[in-house]
């Protein structure tokens, strides 16, 4: 029998081959097959670093020159920008504003689907307009297929604002994607065990390149000391208890003398440390901090060595 060449070239719509009978498989077989080309992702993932490097180094500019890191996308591409940037405030104690995903569609496409929203590409560009996207920020499109016109729309019109611009998608990228934009990310998992299921292989990916453009752009600056979270804000119990543990471990306190010194201040671990280690107030460490671009290695060196 001939093999005939697929209707669509995108990887993310072809047959995977080695599902074609899985509803007729057990629960057990269904979960053994999704499980094995799941074992795809990483090294897809792995043979992209040096483009995600680039995107993290695009996020570090943005951010340093006051800028914005903004995601855009449509569906579960959309959905996995929003999450990514919705947990930066609590986890390295950024302004909402500095990280943002943004969705076709709107809030409301986070938790329904809203029809023809994301062939929109002029709603993409009212949006980065009024966003006032400009030189300092850098747009992050992401699109599975590649082909999501409201994400390009959004990608086109930011460039035309100025601003740096990155595109994620897991199929194989156009020539003129890796012309226009300044940095691609192709993620080439493969077919779904379901076909044209994104939010399976290709969304599992996306979730971890996010986390590694963000993630790498917040220690690049100066919010991770170590492998510790210090800029993070006690907002809930739960961060509060990792707040206090952060300070007895690096700074051999007991659990009542670290909770007074993360009051005074103001819930900042950072700032806590600071203080302990320099022997300063909250104003003075405020400044030192400023002075480091927020790292603490570098006030660290610098500072008197303990009675």
């Amino acid at each position: 029998m001939s093999h005939k060449p697929p209707l669509d070239p995108r990887l993310t719509e072809q047959r995977n081959p080695a599902t074609t009978d899985i509803d007729r498989l057990s629960a057990l077989e269904i979960v053994r097959v999704i499980n094995d080309e799941d074992h795809r992702i990483a090294p897809a993932v792995a043979a992209q670093l040096e483009q995600v490097a680039r995107a993290v180094e695009l996020a570090e500019a943005a951010l340093r020159a006051g800028g914005r890191l903004i995601y855009f996308g449509a569906g579960t591409s959309g959905r996995l920008g929003v999450l990514d940037a919705t947990e930066m405030p609590p986890t390295y104690g950024t302004d909402p504003r500095i990280v943002q995903g943004l969705i076709a569609g709107g809030p409301d496409a986070l938790i329904r689907a809203v029809e023809g929203a994301e062939d929109n590409r002029e709603d993409a560009g009212r949006v980065v307009d009024e966003m006032e996207i400009g030189p300092d920020d850098f747009a992050f499109g992401i699109a599975a297929s590649g082909s999501t016109p409201w994400v390009h729309g959004a990608l086109t019109r930011a460039k035309q604002r100025g601003a740096r611009t990155g595109f994620l998608l897991c199929t194989h990228p156009d020539d003129w994607m890796l012309a226009v934009y300044d940095v691609v990310i192709a993620l080439l998992v493969g077919p779904e065990v379901v076909t044209g299921s994104t939010r399976m292989k290709a969304g599992t990916a996306t979730k971890m390149v996010l986390n590694m453009i963000s993630t790498g752009a917040m220690i690049r600056l100066g919010k991770v000391f170590g492998n510790l979270m210090v800029d993070l804000r006690a907002t809930n119990l739960k961060l509060q208890d990792r707040s206090e543990r952060i300070l007895m471990e690096t700074l051999d306190l007991d659990r009542q003398a670290a909770l007074e010194l993360l009051e005074s201040a103001g819930g900042s671990v950072k700032m806590a440390m600071v203080m302990r280690w320099c022997r300063v107030d909250a104003a003075q460490a405020g400044e030192m901090l400023n002075r480091a671009g927020g790292r603490l290695g570098e006030i660290l060196q610098g500072r008197p060595e303990a009675e």
